[in-house]
């Protein structure tokens, strides 16, 4: 009782932060009502047991990708009326789109009415119980799944290293520091020293 009391808490608060954060005209307002739906999914991915995707969720999207946002959001000077202008000319597509995508909700949901045999399908456990949840995770993660690991994190190091070439900018008149001339340099080219004489001073 108490669980789906719980249940229920958590994905009624989700959804209404999802709606708020389309609905909000604020887009700072936006942002936080974002990072409450990422705490809802985090109670709800606690219910489920998955601990380790829970504190993945508040670790990367709360404390990175969501507090990246706001940043940005609150330092570039975005007029956002402008941008939501033309709101109106994309919403026969949108609500073609938010159909259809609620009817695959619908249809996956109640798959156990279309077919119920599916409810009675066991579970082939792979997993040995006796461990936690995120010691089967690392196990599968970084046995079964490494290369594939490796593989996203070369790409994801190819797409930084891309974004940094992309920016870089190089201007003229701007001084860079040199290692190499600095720690080679001969004291008597770096400095001038010169004997004032006593009264003679500035």
């Amino acid at each position: 009782m108490l669980t789906a009391l719980f249940f229920y808490l958590f994905a009624g608060l989700s959804i209404l932060s999802g709606v708020m954060v389309i609905a909000a005209r604020n887009p700072v307002h936006a942002v936080l009502f974002l990072i409450l739906a990422f705490f809802n999914v985090a109670g709800l991915f606690l219910l489920l047991g998955a601990e380790f995707l829970a504190v993945i969720l508040l670790i990367v999207y709360v404390g990175a990708v969501a507090v990246l946002f706001l940043f940005v959001v609150m330092m570039l000077d975005v007029d956002f009326a402008e941008l939501k202008s033309g709101f109106l000319s994309y919403l026969p597509v949108g609500l073609m789109i938010g159909g259809v995508l609620l009817l695959e909700i619908i249809m996956a949901t109640s798959a156990w009415v279309l077919n119920p045999a599916i409810s009675k399908l066991e579970k082939n456990k792979v997993i040995d119980e006796s461990i936690t949840n995120t010691e089967a995770f690392g196990r599968v993660l970084y046995t079964d799944h490494l290369y594939y690991f490796e593989a996203a994190g070369i790409l994801l190091l190819v797409a930084m290293v891309g974004a940094i070439v992309l920016t870089l900018r190089t201007r003229e008149g701007v001084k860079r520091q040199d290692i190499a001339t600095q720690v080679a340099r001969d004291p008597k080219d770096a400095i001038e020293i010169k004997q004032v004489e006593t009264g003679k001073g500035i």
